[in-house]
């Protein structure tokens, strides 16, 4: 193993820490240049200690005669990063796990704060066995909160919704590392083809519960490098993202208005369902992200995307009765990504969904200008959280009764498709969460 590889994963938790990016894309950069040995070391302790933040934090206040927050952010770090070694990985020896980060604490901290880790995951190495959690009868919110490192706003909104055994539940499922998913383009090969291609050269997959075009991969390291990525045969896509194109189902030649529409997963699966037939408006509020766009259609072979910026809560009058189909994935708080993006649950308050829900309301109130009598609304969020998701969708409705849900069992065969809308759950179907509505105007 590299001699510099705890630096490495010192740095890249300090970057997602300060907000300076998100785990999978700080991470993807971090790991480029690796062996896959070190790159998927380097995966497991900075996801381990971002899931665990709460939980950890929870063991330090244990065992610390300092308050934690007299513990400066970097020996803070280093101390979480030897406790998710000693308390969740049989593979790493307690003792290497202690002196790697005394090591480490040489070059980011002072020379008494050596002797203070040291001493603090040794006590713990020691006395691993007996960490007790918060009593779940007496405090169930806090029980769950310290066991899967949620804050407790989102444990007690969450047991609200869905009930004390759910969110158990579902708080489990996301602790579970999720398998890659990849999306088949359609335009150049079939499904079965493409499974057939990857299974020859040693990669076990299998075909999506859900999703007609996804492909479940279980050994997906340096799939990317491979030449049927470079050739535009795939993408990558969680099953419930794609679901949202599925669902939609534009017919080819038709007009869609895609207006947050980057990185551009949803845009080019409804170019591909479209046959690369018609013409799609992509747009975005921000100019960088349309580049994403472009480039993902290129490797595809898609060329009827139009991408153009915009703010989607501003209607443009130019599209208004244009659309035989726009889709509304809107901004949210993205509860239904922790399984991939941990530190969503620590950089969300109860007022940043009060004010996402407002933002949802503007731009789905804007952007159903844009579809013509007989066309489709979709709404959809990857968030697990009735406020920016049924409530936004139901309060629209009542202010437009030239729209109604529609159901979508034809293309997902669930019974919750009868009813216009379904929110899916890690727990319950092995996706991301999310939440998908279907509208028709009359």
């Amino acid at each position: 193993m590299a001699k510099n590889i705890r630096e490495e994963i010192f740095k890249t938790l300090n970057q997602i820490e300060n907000g300076k990016g998100y785990s999978n894309i700080v991470l993807n950069k971090t790991t480029r240049d690796m062996e896959t040995r070190d790159a998927n070391f380097t995966r497991e302790i900075v996801y381990g200690v971002l899931e665990n933040r709460i939980y950890l934090e929870w063991v330090v206040s244990r065992y610390s005669k300092l308050k934690i927050s007299k513990i400066s952010p970097a020996v803070l770090t280093i101390i979480k990063m030897g406790l998710y070694q000693i308390l969740k990985m049989d593979k790493v020896p307690d003792s290497a796990a202690v002196n790697e980060c005394v090591k480490l604490s040489k070059k980011h901290a002072n020379k008494g704060a050596q002797g203070f880790i040291n001493g603090l995951l040794r006590n713990v190495a020691r006395d691993k066995e007996n960490i007790e959690l918060p009593d779940r009868k007496k405090d169930f919110t806090k029980y769950i909160s310290v066991k899967y490192s949620y804050p407790e706003w989102i444990i007690e909104d969450w047991a609200a919704m869905y009930g004390e055994s759910f969110t158990e539940e579902l708080c489990e499922a996301n602790s579970k590392k999720p398998s890659l998913n990849i999306r088949v383009n359609t335009l150049a090969i079939d499904r079965d083809t493409l499974m057939e291609r990857l299974s020859e050269s040693g990669r076990e997959c299998r075909a999506a519960e859900y999703g007609k075009d996804i492909v479940v991969v279980l050994n997906p390291d340096g799939l990317i490098d491979t030449e049927e990525y470079r050739s535009g045969l795939f993408t990558v896509q969680d099953e419930s993202s794609s679901l949202v194109a599925q669902i939609m189902n534009p017919e080819s030649g038709a007009t869609v208005v895609d207006v947050c529409s980057a990185p551009g997963g949803k845009t080019t699966h409804m170019a591909q369902i479209m046959k690369n037939k018609g013409r799609i408006i992509a747009r975005d509020v921000h100019e960088h992200k349309l580049e994403l766009i472009e480039s993902n259609a290129r490797r595809l072979g898609i060329d009827i995307i139009e991408t153009s910026l915009a703010d989607a809560a501003e209607r443009d009058e130019s599209l208004v009765d244009k659309a035989d189909y726009c889709l509304v994935d809107a901004p949210c708080s993205g509860l239904g990504l922790v399984r991939k993006k941990p530190e969503i649950k620590y950089n969300k308050s109860r007022s940043d969904l009060e004010s996402l829900s407002k933002l949802q309301s503007e731009i789905l109130e804007a952007s159903s200008g844009y579809v013509k009598k007989g066309g489709t609304l979709v709404y959809s969020t990857c968030t697990l959280n009735v406020k920016e998701n049924i409530e936004v969708v139901k309060d629209f409705l009542d202010k437009h009764p030239e729209f109604k849900l529609e159901p979508f069992e034809a293309e997902l065969p669930l019974e919750e498709s009868k009813r216009g809308y379904i929110e899916l759950y890690p727990n319950v179907h092995g996706t991301d969460g999310f939440f998908i509505s279907k509208m028709i105007r009359m």
